[in-house]
C-alpha cells in the first residue's frame, strides 16, 4: 500500500483552521498541511469590524486556537504563502515559492476578496478595505476625533465601521449606489430602523450616488461623487463586496458558478477535492438550489463537514443560513433566505425591536429577520430558524402576535 501524501487544506482561515482541528478529531493520523497567504493564526473574521477596530480585542483574542495546538496535533501551518497552482492528476499543489505538495485529498478554503471599482485614486494612501488584519490595523489608525470617513458602500461591513468610526468622534459619510442601506441582506423595514439609527448618531448617508474619483496626491484628501459634488476627508474604506477567491479551481478545470460548485457533501466534480466556505456554491437540500454564504456560521459548520467527508464521511452542509451585524446598541439577524418568500408578518416583540417572518407560497416558513437588542431579538430568531428546519407553516395570525409563545406554537405546529 502507497504511503499516504495526506490532506492539504489551501486557505488558512476560519473553514480551513476548523477542517484541519478536526481531521484530527475525527481520528486522522497522517498528515494535514494547511497553507494560508495570512501570515497569522487563523481567526474568526467578525471581529475585524468590531472587537478589533475599537482596540478591544488583539489578534490572539479572536484566533480560533491558540499557537501550541497546531505542533501538538501535528499539523503543518504553512503562513504567508500560497497555493499558485493545483495539479489534478498528480495530485499536487504548487506554492508561491515553488514548493510542491503531495495530496490524498484536497480541501479549496481560499474563501472571498473585497471587490475594488476601477475609479481613479483607488490606490492613494488613505484608502482601505477590511478583509484581514492588516487591514484592521491600519483602518483603526486612521478613525478618530476630527478626522473624517467615506465609506463606499452600505452593507453590512461598511454600516459596521460607520458606526464605530461615529461613536469615537469621527465625522462619517456613507455613500451608497442603490436605493436603501443593506440593499442584499434585509427587508426595507428592517433597513428603515438601521437607517434612522445611523442618521440620529451624525453618519451622513448619501443614496443613490457613487464615486467618481478618490481624490488626493499620494494620500487620500476626499473624493468627488457622480453628481459632481467633493467632499474632504482623510480616510476611504470600500465596502462594496466580495468575491469569491476561484482562480485556483478555474484553472484546474473545476466546476465554477458564483462559487466552486459543489454538491451537498461539499464535493467537487473531482472525488479527490473538496471546497468550503465563502469560496463554494453548494447544493441545499432545503431550498432546492445551489447557494453560496457568507457569514461565520458557514465558515465555522462547513470546515468540519468538508474534513470528515474528505475521511469518507458522508454528511451533508444543510443547516438554515444564519448571520448577524452589531451596530451601536442594536443587532440585525437573518435566519433562512427572505427573498425566498411571497409574504412576510411582522411581530413587534419590543417598542425597539421588530421581528418579521418570511412565509413562501403555501405558507411555509422560510426566513425570520430582525433588528433589536440581542437578548430581545436572539431567541425568537433562533425559535424560526428551528421552524424553518422543521419545514412548519405556522398561523400568520399567532406569529404576529407579541403574546403567543412561539414555543408552544412550534410544537402545535410540529404534533
Amino acid at each position: 500500500m502507497a504511503e499516504s501524501r495526506g490532506m492539504v487544506i489551501l486557505g488558512a482561515g476560519h473553514t480551513g483552521g476548523r477542517a484541519a482541528h478536526t481531521l484530527r478529531e475525527a481520528g486522522w493520523n497522517g498528515p494535514v498541511t494547511l497553507i494560508g497567504a495570512e501570515p497569522s493564526l487563523p481567526y474568526e473574521r467578525p471581529s475585524l469590524s468590531k472587537g478589533m477596530l475599537s482596540g478591544e480585542k488583539a489578534p490572539a483574542d479572536f484566533a480560533l486556537y491558540p499557537e501550541g495546538d497546531y505542533a501538538r496535533l501535528d499539523i503543518v501551518h504553512l503562513a504567508a504563502t500560497a497555493a499558485v497552482e493545483i495539479r489534478r492528476r498528480p495530485h499536487e499543489a504548487v506554492l508561491t515559492d515553488g514548493t510542491v505538495v503531495g495530496y490524498d485529498k484536497l480541501l479549496i478554503a481560499t474563501g472571498a476578496e473585497p471587490r475594488r471599482p476601477a475609479i481613479p485614486g483607488a490606490d492613494l494612501v488613505g484608502v482601505s478595505v477590511l478583509r484581514d488584519i492588516a487591514d484592521a490595523e491600519l483602518l483603526r489608525r486612521r478613525i478618530g476625533p476630527g478626522k473624517r470617513l467615506i465609506v463606499l458602500g452600505g452593507g453590512f461591513i461598511g454600516l459596521e465601521v460607520a458606526a464605530h468610526a461615529v461613536s469615537v468622534g469621527a465625522d462619517v459619510v456613507v455613500v451608497e449606489a442603490g436605493p436603501r442601506l443593506l440593499m442584499r441582506a434585509v427587508p426595507p423595514e428592517i433597513e428603515a430602523r438601521m437607517r434612522a439609527r445611523h442618521e440620529a448618531a451624525g453618519v451622513d448617508i448619501r443614496l443613490g450616488r457613487k464615486l467618481d474619483a478618490i481624490l488626493g496626491e499620494g494620500a487620500v484628501s476626499g473624493v468627488r461623487l457622480d453628481d459632481g459634488s467633493e467632499i474632504a476627508a482623510e480616510a476611504v474604506l470600500i465596502a462594496i463586496g466580495i468575491e469569491p477567491r476561484v482562480g485556483l479551481a478555474v484553472a484546474a478545470g473545476l466546476a465554477v458558478d458564483n462559487g466552486i460548485v459543489v454538491d451537498r457533501h461539499l464535493r467537487t466534480d473531482d472525488p479527490d477535492i473538496f471546497a468550503a466556505g465563502d469560496v463554494c456554491s453548494f447544493a441545499h437540500d432545503l431550498y432546492g438550489a445551489h447557494v453560496r454564504l457568507e457569514s461565520w456560521k458557514n465558515a465555522e459548520e462547513q470546515g468540519p463537514i468538508a474534513a470528515r467527508n474528505m475521511l469518507g464521511g458522508n454528511e451533508i452542509a444543510a443547516s438554515v443560513p444564519w448571520m448577524w451585524s452589531d451596530q451601536y446598541e442594536l443587532t440585525i439577524q437573518i435566519a433562512g433566505f427572505p427573498d425566498r418568500a411571497e409574504r412576510v408578518v411582522a411581530r413587534e416583540a419590543a417598542p425597539d425591536a421588530l421581528v418579521l417572518f418570511h412565509l413562501a407560497g403555501g405558507g411555509r416558513l422560510v426566513a425570520a429577520s430582525a433588528v433589536g437588542p440581542n437578548a430581545t431579538i436572539g431567541r425568537i430568531v433562533r425559535i424560526g430558524q428551528m421552524m424553518i428546519e422543521r419545514g412548519l407553516r405556522p398561523d400568520p395570525r399567532l406569529l404576529a402576535d407579541p403574546g403567543v409563545n412561539l414555543k408552544t406554537l412550534m410544537r402545535e405546529q410540529a404534533a
